[in-house]
């Protein structure tokens, strides 16, 4: 059953494992500013990068069955690079609805860089997964590709959120493991492959050189629901393009936009402000039981 025919207006669900598809809701709010928008994330199985394939595909197919029994929705976004990849074609061939799943940006970062050389920062699974290798194959043949594996900024992107004091030594340490490869001093353009990553940009960009660009598929994703709603979107809700600022008093703009939690905990609920900046204001949680 659509959202649409309920309210009239289309709705998106935004899924990810933790909050790192935050990144991609923010784009796609700031695309489609009147678009009603439910982020869900599976804190309850989190994180998926150290669970099975079949493990996995099960969980994610269980997740999304329930919240679209109870959130109906047009269009459904996995902003998550370990579910897409895994768990995409058998959600596409089993719900009737479209489905946008994230790409590492390997064909836009090999167009937009001069030097040949260009860098892949993802979790440790992404950057061993043979999808993410024939992406390289097929969209960057010509150029040089540094890859680095972290879990550890998945964390503290995680932390950032809940408004927790984060280490910066830690994002430092990541990032001269990246440069100390033989030709990071000719890396101009850093892809962020993992949706928690973005939201590490301003903390990445101090330990990077200059000349590095950091770029993600959070403005993809945004154009492609764009173009798959086509003009449905109405443009009546205001998104505050503030990402984590001292006052946390921001006046409820919209009602309409929800997250959803597979399981209540104190990290949840530390959510609360950073959600408020993403203009969420309703926090649900989804009994799987």
């Amino acid at each position: 059953m659509s959202s649409a025919t309920q309210t009239n207006k289309p709705r998106v669900l935004v899924f990810d494992s933790g909050v790192g598809g935050l990144s991609v809701a923010r784009e796609i709010q700031q695309r489609l500013p009147g678009l009603p928008l439910v982020y869900a994330s599976d804190n309850g199985f989190f994180p998926y990068g150290t669970k099975g394939e079949a493990e996995l595909i099960a969980r994610v197919d269980l997740v999304i069955r329930s919240l679209l029994q109870r959130y109906p929705v047009d269009i459904l976004v996995i902003a998550c690079n370990t579910a897409s990849t895994l768990a995409l074609p058998y959600l596409r061939s089993h719900l009737d609805l479209p489905i946008v799943g994230v790409v590492p940006a390997i064909k836009p970062a090999a167009k937009l860089s001069r030097s040949g050389v260009i860098g892949l920062l993802a979790t440790p699974a992404t950057v061993a997964r043979p999808y993410t290798h024939e992406l390289i194959r097929e969209y960057a043949p010509q150029c040089d590709v540094i890859s680095l594996g972290s879990s550890e900024l998945v964390q503290i992107a995680e932390q950032k959120l809940r408004g927790e004091i984060i280490d910066h030594k830690r994002i430092a340490h990541i990032t001269l493991q990246l440069m100390e490869h033989e030709k990071a001093t000719q890396m101009d353009v850093l892809v962020l492959a993992c949706t928690h990553f973005p939201l590490l940009k301003e903390e990445l960009s101090v330990y990077l050189p200059e000349t590095v660009q950091l770029i993600d598929s959070g403005e993809a994703i945004a154009r492609r629901v764009e173009s798959l709603l086509g003009n449905t979107v109405p443009n009546d809700n205001h998104f505050i393009e503030n990402d984590f600022p001292e006052n946390n008093s921001i006046e409820n703009t919209s009602i309409e936009n929800i997250a959803v939690f597979t399981k209540k905990t104190t990290e949840a609920t530390r959510l609360v402000p950073a959600l408020i900046h993403f203009n969420i204001h309703q926090i649900d949680y989804l009994d799987l039981q």
